[in-house]
Order: C-alpha cells, then structure tokens, then sequence
C-alpha cells in the first residue's frame, strides 16, 4: 500500500479551512485539468459524514468514476473519505486540520493501492504515486489561495 502525507499551513481560520477542504463546488474547480465532475450523490456544496459523492474525471487519458464516502468527520478537526467503487482496490484519504500558532496545519494522509498485483506495486511506484501527490498538491495550493485571500475585515467569502 502506498502513502502520501502533505501538510499545508493555512493563514486562516480553521472552521472556514475545514469547509473549504469538504466543498464539492471548489474540489471541481481545483481539478478542472482533468475534468472532474460531481455526477451523482451529494453534487455540490458541503459534503457531511455518511455522505457519498460518485466523481467523474479524466486521469490518464480514460474516464473514469470514484464514489466515495465520508465514514467519519468531527468538525472542524478531520474526516476521512473512502472509495466505495473506483479503480484502485483501496483508496483512504484522511483529512486533518489543527490550529497552529493562529493559523490552520491541513494535514492530508492519502492511502491507496492499484489493482493488478505486482504489476500495480510497479505502477505506484514509478509513476501514480507522484501524480497524485502532485494532484493534492495543486488542489491543497488552491484551498490555501481561496482561504487566504477571501477573508476581509473578518468576514470569509466563497
């Protein structure tokens, strides 16, 4: 299985970071190179626990869908999202936010594994583990921006 962990320092609040980070309108915006989609379950705005949501996107040159679901939140402090149906054989993705020093630590653990045996561990290994990484990066850099630069005078706008 491979593993991915980010941290990304957010200097905003943690309640509107933790929003931003489950907001299915901002995910499609963030991933418009590979035209993701909200096709199915929740569709837009904020997804809640025991929530699905079925994207659609193009990764790879192939379009394909992923449902996942939120199996655990506690706000504004995590959830977890895991694949209900999807190409991988596994997929987890863990989000955590703390407060630091008045600013918002998003912590991404991102858990997944290929099918096709050794064949996958290869795959992983040489090429889709830095693309998804690279993926969260350019979506966490996008959450980061929003939040950063919408808040006036206190007041958060999204």
């Amino acid at each position: 299985m491979s593993k991915i962990y980010l941290n990304t320092v957010i200097n905003a609040d943690i309640h509107y970071v933790f929003d931003l980070a489950r907001n299915i309108d901002l995910h499609q915006q963030s991933t418009s190179k590979s035209h993701e989609k909200a096709i199915a379950g929740r569709t837009s705005g904020l997804i809640e626990e025991n929530e699905t949501v079925t994207w659609r996107a193009k990764h790879l040159g192939v379009y394909q869908n992923l449902t996942t679901k939120i199996v655990s939140m506690e706000k504004p402090v995590q959830f977890i999202d895991v694949m209900q149906k999807g190409a991988f054989k596994f997929m987890r993705h863990h989000h955590i936010f703390k407060t630091v020093n008045g600013k918002t630590l998003m912590t991404d653990i991102f858990e997944f594994e290929s099918p096709l045996g050794i064949i996958g561990k290869i795959f992983n290994a040489i090429f889709l583990r830095e693309y998804l990484k690279k993926f969260l990066i350019k979506r966490n850099e996008m959450i980061k921006t929003i939040a950063e630069s919408s808040i006036r005078d206190g007041i958060a706008i999204f």
